[in-house]
């Protein structure tokens, strides 16, 4: 199994061109735009449903200590 960092947001570190959240392009890692500012705020609350690499949807698991979300082609991520 490939464990990779957390995905923060559409703009967050080790995040591809695309929206956790939504799967819309992020904007190339400039600052959050107005449209995407709403899925940053929502990606602290909640984990990401879009792979940011690949703009596949994921599949999450929620425990009560934190999340898992799995790409296909990416491997998982752990909060």
């Amino acid at each position: 199994m490939n464990t990779v960092p957390p995905a923060g947001g559409p703009t967050g570190p080790g995040n591809g061109p695309f929206c956790g959240h939504c799967g819309g392009p992020d904007g190339g890692g400039l600052p959050a735009s107005d449209e995407h500012q709403r899925c940053v705020e929502l990606l602290t609350l909640e984990p990401p449903r879009y792979c940011a690499n690949c703009r596949r949807r994921m599949k999450v698991q929620v425990t009560p200590t934190g999340w898992s979300a799995e790409c296909s082609r990416h491997g998982v991520l752990i909060r």
